[in-house]
C-alpha cells in the first residue's frame, strides 16, 4: 500500500491502534494455567468489539483470531489447549482488516516471573526494532532495514532468524510491493523506500537460530526446543523525515 490522501492515512492509524491495543490487552491477561485458547478468545472478542476482522483467517483460513507462539515456537502459533506455565515465553501476534485496511503488530511476553536472560533477549529485540525505524527515510535502501536489525543481534550476542521477516501491508496483510524485507543485510537488494509506502518491520532475535521450521500443525514455526526466540512489530508509513508508526 502506497498512502496517498490523509483519509487513507486516518484509516491505517484506526486500524492500526485497534490492533496494537489488543496486543497489550491480550500480553496484560496473561496468567499461569489459561489456554492459548482462551487467550486467543480475548484478542477475538477486542478485535470484533470495534469492528475489525482478525486477519490470518480472513486471509488464509488460519484457525485463530491471532497467532500465538510459545517457548521455542516462534511464529504462527495455533491457538488450542496449551496451558501457559511460569516462565513460558509467549509471543502475540495480531493483525486485523477494518474499512478495507490492514494493519500488523506483534510482541513478545514472559508470564512472570521472567529470568535476567528473557528480560535480555526481549530489551535487545525491541532495540533492533527502533534503530529500524529510525532509519526509515524516503529514497533510502530497504535493506538498511536487515542491516541495522542484524548489525544490533550481533552487537549483543544473537542471531536472526532469516526466514521470516519484515513486509508489506495495508491492502492486504502481506502486499507484494514491497515484499517480503529480510531481516539481515542483503547487498543485492536494490529496492527503495518511497514516500507513502507501507510496511512492517518486525524482528525476530534468536538464541542461537537462524531458521524456523514448520511444525506438524501446517502453520507453526519453530526452532529446536531450548532456543528463545523475540519478536516486536510495527506498521509504518514512510513519511517525508521519516517514520511514522501507526501501532501505538
Amino acid at each position: 500500500m502506497t498512502i496517498e490522501t490523509e483519509e487513507q492515512l486516518e484509516r491505517l492509524r484506526r486500524i492500526g491502534g485497534i490492533v496494537a491495543a489488543v496486543c497489550r490487552l491480550m500480553g496484560s491477561r496473561l496468567e499461569p494455567g489459561m489456554t492459548t485458547r482462551e487467550l486467543d478468545e480475548i484478542g477475538r472478542a477486542a478485535l470484533e468489539r470495534e469492528g475489525s476482522r482478525p486477519a490470518p483467517s480472513l486471509m488464509y483460513g488460519f484457525p485463530g483470531a491471532t497467532c500465538i507462539s510459545v517457548n521455542h515456537a516462534v511464529a504462527h502459533g495455533v491457538p488450542d489447549d496449551t496451558r501457559l506455565a511460569p516462565g513460558d515465553m509467549v509471543n502475540i501476534d495480531v493483525s486485523a482488516e477494518r474499512d478495507g485496511v490492514f494493519a500488523d503488530t506483534g510482541a513478545s511476553f514472559v508470564v512472570p516471573p521472567s529470568r535476567a536472560d528473557q528480560e535480555r533477549l526481549c530489551r535487545s529485540t525491541r532495540k533492533a526494532l527502533n534503530r529500524a525505524v529510525q532509519a526509515v527515510r524516503p529514497g533510502r535502501r530497504l535493506n538498511i532495514i536487515g542491516h541495522t536489525i542484524e548489525r544490533t543481534a550481533s552487537a549483543d550476542g544473537y542471531t536472526v532468524i532469516r526466514n521470516l521477516g519484515s513486509h508489506g501491508v495495508g491492502d492486504s496483510l502481506h502486499d507484494e510491493v514491497p515484499g517480503f524485507i529480510p531481516g539481515y543485510y542483503d547487498r543485492d537488494d536494490w529496492r527503495m523506500m518511497t514516500h507513502g509506502l507501507v510496511f512492517t518491520i518486525e524482528p525476530f532475535l534468536s538464541t542461537g537460530a537462524t531458521q524456523a521450521d514448520e511444525q506438524g500443525d501446517g502453520w507453526t514455526l519453530a526452532t529446536a526446543p531450548g532456543i528463545m526466540t523475540a519478536q516486536y512489530e510495527h506498521t509504518l508509513v514512510v513519511g517525508r523525515r521519516g517514520a511514522i508508526v501507526v501501532t501505538v
